[in-house]
């Protein structure tokens, strides 16, 4: 029977439509990558190696070519498969659970976990494995339904199976994931033709590079296509070979009719030369570990990245591959030799497992009423988290236990973990109830006039509201902002109504005029008494709210007018240091002096910072320059630049020693 939804009353009959559906959505990207070697297939390493060793050599085509012509290109096909499409390799020795062992239940839960899933080629694993367990404990119960609906005296030819609400739970997912599923071929296909579009126009663009006017910069260009054209995922394969095979021509034809850019050329071959060595080296020290899963892995990874260096001096070129090659086929016949003692390595995986297990204990005794203790101990275990993963599989009868225990324990810390972090949030309402208080009171207390009781008040409540602990992150800036401004308010009114307080202002006011003028009327050169005119001016208090800038600014034109008239006695350094003196004077008379300064000092930091990390820069780019007059020219460019660096760090240096000097 077909139910309203389109699928059977028969879990049998829906396996065998996946099955269909699975065939039908794959074949197009399943025989595009068929042809890929990476080294997790099962392919001889001398396969393997050859493929890559294709692409290696400098001969490839030198013009654009047809699809035609390609098909021809046989001994490049692997190659361009690889480098079109990057296999996804599930791990083929990956245990799952024994569903066997699986109560309907259980069987229910497990489908709606996957019906969720993106990665459908091991979801696909885990239908296989889970759906004929299902269909059988469906087909028993079926079997049981039917022996009693004829024991009740009914016929056969009217039974019909009724869902129950697990049926229908596990057929509703087992749907659910056959449509994501179909969705996302679809769309993977969609994404390979505009993967498509992608690279014809990268490629149009190569084009117009390389048919183009040579200029310097046209090689930056050329790398940033390169990296663009390498980032650009999977396109339709019988697509692939001719984009690949264009590519390389335009890049090869880009790079032989320049001879301008030889040196570059040359020295940009070296570069390759250091980058495939190094890979080379990475590839002898992955053949020395002993664990060859790892190794694989790794291995495929360099392959991928030696393939897109690019090519190096000719006569490094052979002898390179070959020790690379080397190393290579050093991990393969580790391979071959793991896989023959793979049980013995699960075995003593297995025993690793129970050490890592026995470091979790402490964990779930740990208690502590401080967030970074707690913090640190997560760190701890996350840790001991990425031991446990790094460790290789266990015997299968042995799995499901041991993983059981690893990972209640685990949970279990992060369990107490969160009834930590609920009493803290209960805490911190405490404190917002508090705090609102303080509020409340400093609102009560901002319309008084009794200025020094109320003053002592205020201060008061805010010495408190320092004692009391966090409030909940969303209602910390809120609830600050509101008692800051009761506070404010009052201290406001407390200056406006305070005529002594303008009085002294007003004095104030008067005595930084004062030495205004007295600025005004030194003889030229007269440094000294500058300095102690600077430091008497920042010693004076506040002046009213509407003199502030003024008073600033005819300082600051009394210490410029002092420097110009000196224009003839002072040096450049002295110039430079009664400017900087001059504009700490105004800080050190300001609010906020203290934060202020460390402002200042920390920018002249940060500068001489920039600029020594420049200087470096400068020297490690000239060490590639060969031996050339555009060479010789920027050269000489990075050596004028670091000598005036030099030179600004020197000022900059005496400037923070002015800075530091300061009380």
């Amino acid at each position: 029977m077909i139910d309203e939804k389109g699928t059977s009353e028969n879990p049998q009959e829906n396996n065998s439509e996946l099955d269909k559906e699975k065939e039908n959505v794959e074949s197009t990207s399943e025989n595009q990558i068929e042809g890929s070697a990476t080294v997790e297939k099962e392919e001889s390493a001398e396969n393997q190696v050859e493929e890559l060793n294709s692409e290696q050599k400098e001969s490839e085509p030198k013009e654009e070519v047809s699809s035609e012509d390609q098909e021809t290109k046989s001994s490049n096909d692997e190659s361009v498969q690889e480098e079109e499409h990057e296999g996804e390799h599930e791990d083929e020795h990956e245990e799952l659970p024994d569903y066997a062992e699986f109560s309907k239940e259980q069987l229910v839960e497990a489908i709606k976990e996957i019906s969720k899933s993106d990665n459908f080629k091991k979801a696909d694993r885990i239908i296989n494995e889970l759906k004929p367990v299902y269909d059988e404990i469906y087909e028993a119960e079926k079997k049981e339904a039917l022996d009693k609906f004829l024991a009740d005296g009914g016929e056969e030819a009217d039974f019909a199976m009724k869902h129950d609400e697990l049926n229908e739970r596990f057929e509703a997912n087992y749907q659910l994931y056959r449509d994501r599923r179909k969705k996302h071929y679809r769309e993977l296909e969609h994404q390979k033709d505009e993967n498509l579009k992608t690279k014809i126009d990268i490629l149009d663009r190569l084009r117009d590079l390389v048919d183009g006017e040579e200029t310097i910069t046209s090689l930056n260009v050329i790398k940033d296509i390169q990296k663009e054209w390498k980032s650009v995922g999977p396109v339709p394969g019988n697509q692939s070979k001719t984009l690949w095979a264009n590519y390389n021509a335009l890049l090869d034809r880009y790079y032989d009719q320049r001879s301008i850019l030889f040196e570059l050329k040359e020295l940009d071959r070296k570069k390759n030369l250091e980058a495939k060595t190094e890979l080379c080296v990475k590839a002898e020290e992955l053949a020395q570990s002993e664990d060859v899963p790892y190794a694989i892995k790794h291995l495929n990874d360099l392959h991928e990245e030696y393939k897109h260096i690019g090519p190096v001096p000719k006569e490094e070129q052979e002898p390179l591959w070959q020790r690379f090659k080397a190393a290579s086929d050093a991990i393969y016949d580790k391979r071959k030799e793991f896989v023959k003692n793979l049980k013995e390595i699960q075995t003593e995986n297995l025993e690793k497992k129970e050490q890592i297990i026995e470091k979790l204990k402490p964990f779930l005794e740990f208690d502590s009423d401080r967030i970074k203790e707690w913090n640190s101990k997560t760190k701890e275990i996350l840790a001991i988290q990425k031991e446990w993963e790094a460790t290789g599989q266990v015997p299968k009868e042995n799995a499901k236990e041991i993983n059981k225990n690893f990972w209640g324990n685990f949970k279990q810390f992060f369990a107490n973990k969160h009834e930590f972090f609920k009493r803290l949030d209960s805490m911190r309402e405490e404190n917002l109830k508090k705090k609102q208080e303080f509020v409340e009171k400093a609102k009560e207390l901002c319309e008084s006039t009794d200025w020094n009781k109320t003053a002592d008040q205020l201060k008061g409540l805010q010495r408190q509201w320092k004692e009391v602990g966090p409030v909940p992150e969303k209602f910390r800036e809120s609830i600050y902002k509101e008692f800051k401004a009761a506070c404010d308010k009052f201290f406001e009114n407390k200056r406006a109504g305070s005529k002594d307080a303008q009085k002294e202002f007003e004095e104030n006011l008067k005595a930084k005029e004062d030495i205004i003028a007295q600025i005004n009327g030194l003889e030229a050169g007269d440094l000294d008494q500058l300095e102690a005119y600077e430091q008497a001016y920042g010693k004076i208090g506040f002046v009213p709210k509407e003199a502030i800038q003024k008073v600033k600014e005819d300082f600051s034109n009394a210490v410029q007018a002092f420097v110009e008239k000196s224009e003839d006695v002072l040096t450049d350094e002295q110039k430079e240091k009664v400017k900087l003196m001059a504009q700490i004077t105004k800080i050190m008379s300001g609010p906020n002096s203290d934060r202020k300064l460390n402002q200042k000092e920390n920018s002249l930091r940060k500068k001489i910072g920039d600029l020594q990390n420049d200087i470096v820069t400068w020297k490690n780019n000239m060490e590639f320059f060969a031996s050339s007059k555009t060479a010789d020219k920027l050269k000489k460019d990075f050596e004028e630049k670091i000598e005036d660096a030099e030179k600004e760090i020197s000022l900059l240096k005496k400037q923070l020693r002015i800075v530091r000097s300061i009380d």
